[in-house]
Formats: C-alpha cells, sequence, structure tokens
C-alpha cells in the first residue's frame, strides 16, 4: 500500500513540475500569461513548484524504508526518474503537442526499465 501510495504521489508531483519547469513555454500562448515578464513566468512556475513539493516530500516520506517504507534511496530516486521521464513524455506529446514520439525514446524507455531492474534487483 505504501509503495502504491509513493507512486501515485510522485505522478502528481510530476505532474506539477513539469508545468512548472516547462509548462511557460507552452503558457506563452494565452493572452495574459504572454503579457507577463520574466519576473511574473518565475512566479507562476514557482507557485506551480510549490505543489510539486507538497506532493513530493510525503511521497519519499512514505516510500522511505526508514520511515516503514518500502523503498530505499537509490529505489526512490529511480522511481522517481522513470516517473518523471514518464510524465514529461506523455504530457510533451499529448498536452503541448510540441514532439512526436520516436523510436529513439522507446528504445531510451526501455533502457530505463533496464535501470529499474538493475538497481531492484538483489544480487
Amino acid at each position: 500500500m505504501k509503495g502504491a501510495l509513493t507512486i501515485l504521489l510522485l505522478t502528481i508531483s510530476n505532474l506539477f513540475m513539469t508545468f512548472a519547469w516547462y509548462g511557460h513555454l507552452q503558457f506563452k500562448k494565452l493572452a495574459w500569461f504572454s503579457k507577463l515578464g520574466l519576473v511574473g513566468v518565475i512566479l507562476v512556475s514557482w507557485g506551480l513548484a510549490f505543489f510539486e513539493y507538497v506532493f513530493q516530500v510525503p511521497a519519499n516520506r512514505v516510500g522511505f524504508e526508514e520511515n516503514g517504507g518500502p523503498f530505499n534511496l537509490f529505489q526512490l530516486k529511480v522511481i522517481q526518474e522513470f516517473i518523471t521521464l514518464t510524465v514529461f513524455t506523455l504530457c510533451t506529446v499529448y498536452v503541448f503537442k510540441t514532439d512526436k514520439l520516436g523510436w529513439n525514446h522507446l528504445v531510451g524507455f526501455v533502457l530505463l526499465i533496464l535501470a529499474v531492474y538493475v538497481i531492484f534487483k538483489k544480487w
């Protein structure tokens, strides 16, 4: 249960992170947003990043093995990276619609899955 909750919270966190880090590149198409200067854009991104942390910090606390969760630090980081790239890719292709998914992206995801396997494998 704690593992699933960790993954859910990290996924929500990454949605906010993607919009905080890259959304402003798309939001400029909105009339009110395009009038903001750099400081305004930074403040909007910080506002979104706040919610990233609202979900990310509890996710790592719940998931960390020393707090009764199922994951060690390496595992939490690899899960985070996998979720980050998955959420980013889905947002880029289906929400922002700026890029298309190519074969090289698919090969990269296979390698990420292999990385998750290697990190989680007890040797």
